[in-house]
């Protein structure tokens, strides 16, 4: 066995981040959106994607991530993902955001379920889960103003 190990080649894990330019809080829907308009660049694009927003203790932003791009209405989100790389960025908070190419405001059962999961996940290792945006042509709606968390 120990002959076997000495020809092979180890991989080594790097995890990189690169820390924001500027720190700013996110205390609210319309801050997360402001940041939206920017990830999304208006218009929005035709084909659905979902991100996730990262921020510190002190609810500063982090990062964002792009979980997915899918068709025109719907894409795969893979909970572990998001939960990686909050971790990857010591993240103690995540909000999610994802568009409606369509313009459709109203949130599917699926983007519940989703933010449900994703909540479930985040719990086990201490992340909180703090909103879940739909964006479309003209808006947005927080499913955490709405009282849908």
């Amino acid at each position: 066995m120990e002959a076997i190990i000495k020809n092979i080649k180890l991989a080594e894990i790097e995890v990189s981040y690169t820390t924001p330019l500027q720190k700013f809080k996110v205390d609210s829907s319309v801050s997360v959106f402001e940041i939206c308009k920017k990830i999304w660049k208006y218009p929005l694009d035709h084909r659905e994607s979902f991100y996730a927003i990262y921020l510190d203790r002190a609810n500063n932003f982090l990062g964002y991530y792009l979980v997915s791009v899918g068709g025109v209405s719907g894409t795969v989100v893979d909970i572990k993902l998001i939960i990686q790389t909050a971790l990857k960025v010591n993240a103690t908070s995540v909000i999610l955001a994802h568009n409606h190419p369509s313009g459709n405001k109203t949130p599917s059962q699926t983007d519940i379920d989703i933010t449900r999961k994703v909540k479930e996940g985040c719990v086990l290792l201490d992340i909180q889960l703090l909103d879940h945006l739909i964006v479309y042509t003209g808006g947005y709606v927080s499913l955490a103003d709405e009282g849908l968390f």
